[in-house]
């Protein structure tokens, strides 16, 4: 039976709460600054022009809500944003403090109820990526403390989950991999069923689909937000790589091979729209997960991450036509992917309602 901390009516399902889909209107988009050397080894400071411009984008169609340890931090944070030109009014400043930057998978998961114009936070709990990178008790109550300062009601699943891992197309289905979830150093107590328990009644789903592995250098084991994204309620675009001898074929394969069998809720099958990887970056003899799929969708833009790669421009094409209503901005993450995660990674959607 699934281990559910609450009863079934306490749930936000049965509430009427669900977690919408990315390119639904924003309030703000939440960040983390980034501050941990240990993230970015002899790099922490070449990636604030790219993310301050990052932030940038976003402020052209909603707020940037960032947090940070103390005044100080902000100071330099203010004075990063102002050799790029960022619209200052548009950015927000709280004292939460973290151990680090990924706001995808720390940050609060916004629900809304559309009857009743309501919006709520789920306090996943958060151990690093099944402990790899400790300490993280600081990061674990982000969403508790955002939530208290805003007097937003507060659900505490009990159990491991990160905003990376899922991906939603905002009519009941979402998109996971076994590699990450089923991985025994995030929830060892838990088989498949009782994990797709979860998802339902805290997202709002009726529908899980999985696939298999991510990507090569991804030390999330298998994030869904670097390989398979919505881009619409029944779209998505899937790296693929035309390598035969790079370590991702096969998996990228596999993976697309998987989701062509998939059907949606009505009965209709994905549109998939193949979306190239880069040419491998390597760093200090490491492959890292970069990948086109980590993109972030904005009010005003969707943010892609480039490499200095030929795929550069055809990547951000496939994605313009994607999203006719947005303007697709490539932005090099070559330095940002050294922390092993690009702009989705280090964002969090706040919902409109």
């Amino acid at each position: 039976m699934p281990l559910l901390k609450y009863s079934i009516m306490d749930f936000p399902k049965q509430k009427g709460f669900s977690f919408p889909a990315e390119w639904t209107k924003h309030k703000a988009t939440w960040l983390s600054w980034p501050h941990k050397e240990e993230s970015w080894p002899g790099k922490l400071l070449t990636i604030y022009p790219q993310y301050c411009q990052f932030i940038k984008a976003l402020t052209a169609g909603e707020l940037v809500r960032i947090i940070v340890k103390d005044e100080p931090m902000a100071a330099f944070a203010k004075e990063q944003l102002g050799q790029v030109g960022a619209d200052l009014h548009k950015i927000e400043f709280f004292e939460f403090g973290t151990n680090d930057a990924w706001c995808r998978d720390h940050g609060p998961a916004f629900l809304i109820n559309e009857a009743t114009k309501e919006k709520a936070i789920v306090d996943w709990g958060y151990n690093a990526w099944g402990g790899k990178y400790p300490p993280f008790d600081l990061d674990d109550v982000i969403p508790t403390k955002i939530a208290k300062h805003y007097g937003l009601e507060v659900y505490h699943p009990g159990i491991v989950m990160e905003g990376g891992s899922v991906d939603f197309n905002g009519k009941g289905t979402i998109l996971t991999t076994t590699a990450c979830l089923l991985n025994p150093n995030r929830n060892p107590h838990l088989n498949q069923q009782q994990i797709e328990e979860y998802l339902y009644n805290y997202y709002g789903a009726a529908q899980i689909l999985w696939l298999g592995d991510g990507i090569v250098g991804d030390d999330t084991d298998g994030h869904i937000d670097d390989i398979t994204r919505f881009v619409n309620d029944d779209t998505v675009v899937t790296v693929v790589e035309e390598n035969k001898n790079d370590d991702n074929y096969h998996l990228l394969k596999e993976n697309l091979d998987t989701l062509k069998t998939m059907r949606l809720l009505n009965g209709k099958q994905l549109n998939i729209v193949e979306l190239p990887m880069p040419d491998a970056v390597v760093y200090e003899d490491q492959r890292l997960p970069a990948s086109y799929a980590n993109f972030y969708i904005g009010n005003a833009a969707v943010v892609v991450p480039t490499y200095r790669c030929g795929n550069d421009d055809k990547a951000l094409q496939i994605l313009q036509s994607c999203f006719p209503d947005r303007k697709v901005i490539g932005i090099d993450s070559t330095d940002i992917i050294w922390g092993l995660g690009s702009f989705h990674c280090l964002s969090q959607q706040e919902p409109e309602v």
